[in-house]
């Protein structure tokens, strides 16, 4: 069971590696809503994610026996960078593998901090592989997202929200698996039960709204959007509880919104990001999310890893 008490104690143990990311009024949003919107500029954390607080705590609070063999991953870019920059710390070995289609920019990134990355097929034939390495070496599977060592690393974004924003009275969080929201929502729920979290999903990747349909995790046969950060197949048995109990509502951007909110991003508030970052701006432009009548908005920008060629294709 997550609580408060361990988000808080993830918190402290990861302290002194990762320093809280900051708010960043987004003027230009905040004028056309009639209200202070900020960005959780997570894109401004170790390795450009917040995914290094889940890392990090997974590492620190790991037996030697789940150690000893090195550690597997299946990512499309972010969890990677993350894992194996905390492993690197330890000196523990991580494999990782990610689709075909990943950012190139990420796939070299997680092996500049030593990870093998292995590509493979669609994501779901990305964790047909990593399972059969998992039986053959003997790694230990760090799972991006449904593990409460990440999701109380994750949480940690809650819990500086919180801090930093006293008069929000919403946020919005993109959803991939859906690690970071259930993190989030158990701080919410503990500390600002009258806060409302809105989740933000892409149209070609909306697996819990998925879940949420049939009351149950589901895999979808296929993902497609440019939000490959987010492109998440199945949600897990840990997040999508989670996330039925904390979270008021879900939704989802297409493609040409996520661009805009990019954009918007690059050219309004000068953050740097990733497709996957822009959904909850996404959401705000498009007018997708019913906001209560007052109160701050907090949108959390979760990465800024693409490359420039990325960019330039993107944009």
């Amino acid at each position: 069971m997550i609580t408060l008490d361990t988000l808080r104690q993830a918190q402290a143990r990861i302290a002194d590696r990762l320093a809280p990311t900051p708010l960043i009024a987004d003027h230009s949003l905040s004028e056309r809503l009639g209200r202070r919107v900020w960005l959780k500029a997570e894109s401004l954390q170790q390795t450009g994610s917040f995914k290094p607080r889940g890392g990090l705590n997974w590492i620190r609070t790991a037996h030697r026996s789940e150690l000893d063999k090195g550690l597997g991953a299946v990512s499309a870019g972010n969890h990677a960078l993350g894992l194996a920059w905390a492993a690197r710390e330890a000196n523990i070995p991580v494999t990782i593998a990610t689709p075909t289609d990943a950012s190139a920019f990420k796939v070299e990134g997680s092996r500049e901090l030593g990870a093998e990355v292995i590509l493979e097929g669609d994501i779901n034939a990305a964790w047909a592989l990593m399972h059969s390495l998992v039986d053959e070496r003997g790694l230990t599977l760090v799972h991006p997202y449904d593990d409460p060592r990440i999701i109380a690393g994750q949480g940690t974004v809650g819990l500086e929200i919180l801090e930093q924003a006293p008069a929000a009275a919403s946020i919005v969080c993109p959803v991939g698996g859906g690690g970071l929201i259930s993190g989030i929502g158990i701080a919410v729920r503990a500390l600002r039960p009258d806060m409302q979290l809105i989740g933000v999903e892409p149209e070609g990747a909306a697996s819990m709204a998925h879940a949420w349909r049939h009351d149950t995790p589901q895999s979808l046969s296929e993902v497609d959007t440019c939000a490959k950060s987010l492109a998440a197949a199945r949600v897990g048995e840990h997040t999508y509880p989670l996330c039925r109990q904390h979270v008021d509502a879900m939704t989802a951007v297409d493609d040409k919104a996520i661009l805009d909110a990019m954009r918007h991003l690059l050219e309004s508030a000068k953050l740097y990001v990733e497709p996957g970052a822009a959904v909850g701006i996404a959401a705000l432009q498009e007018g997708l999310v019913s906001l209560p009548t007052k109160g701050d908005i907090v949108v959390v920008v979760t990465g800024g890893n693409v490359g420039w060629d990325e960019l330039k294709g993107l944009v």
